[in-house]
């Protein structure tokens, strides 16, 4: 029992502070991403045993807390691509389909020109368009953002679409995917006019009747 009239803590108290203060020195996920993050903008390799050594934590926690090797590149790529995205986006002043087009424009151009990721794909290609086109953190993340593109476009009156916002995000997500690493799936260089061409097809066209939202 606790005794809270002396001052005195108790061998059961003492130890749940102990224990509480070992949970709370482990590095959190946001502590393994933000690591795993500055390696990456450095241009270093993301390597799973130096990343447990510099957090001070055994390799078998940093996978408890961050899965394996491939999601951490995947949760430190997703944050990237969503800081790149809003920086694209800000600014922009069309409004329906031009929005989406010009977003996705200069959100393409921008992601292609950021030096820690051609030097990630220079590294390991494989790596990078396993982790970027298949579903997992990036995918989910890119999708999330411009489902709430189409979402407010939609709900202000600029946009129609014959499918859900989350559908036809997804959709987009792999159609620029396709076209944006070509030159990484066999082609001779990247597609971005195309994607857009594409994007176009599926975003100008009025629904028959009604719209998903």
């Amino acid at each position: 029992m606790a005794d809270g009239d002396n001052g005195q803590v108790t061998v059961d108290e003492a130890g749940a502070v102990d224990r509480a203060t070992r949970v709370s020195s482990v590095p959190s996920v946001d502590d393994v991403i933000g690591a795993a993050t500055r390696h990456y903008l450095r241009g270093e390799p993301i390597d799973m045993s130096e990343l447990a050594v510099e957090l001070g934590m055994s390799r078998a926690t940093l996978y408890r807390r961050v899965g394996n090797h491939e999601r951490l590149v995947g949760l430190v790529l997703a944050g990237r691509t969503e800081r790149t995205y809003r920086e694209a986006s800000a600014g922009v002043r069309e409004r329906g389909p031009a929005r989406v087009l010009a977003v996705l424009n200069r959100f393409m151009h921008a992601v292609l020109a950021t030096e820690p990721l051609k030097r990630f794909i220079a590294r390991d290609p494989v790596l990078y368009i396993r982790v970027a086109t298949a579903p997992g953190p990036i995918e989910q993340r890119s999708t999330e953002l411009i489902a709430a593109m189409l979402r407010e476009e939609i709900e202000a009156g600029h946009l129609q679409l014959r499918v859900p916002a989350d559908v036809m995000a997804q959709a987009i997500v792999r159609v620029a995917d396709s076209f944006m690493y070509a030159h990484l799936l066999g082609h001779e260089q990247t597609r971005i006019d195309t994607a857009l061409e594409v994007i176009a097809l599926l975003v100008d066209a009025a629904p028959a009747g009604g719209s998903f939202r």
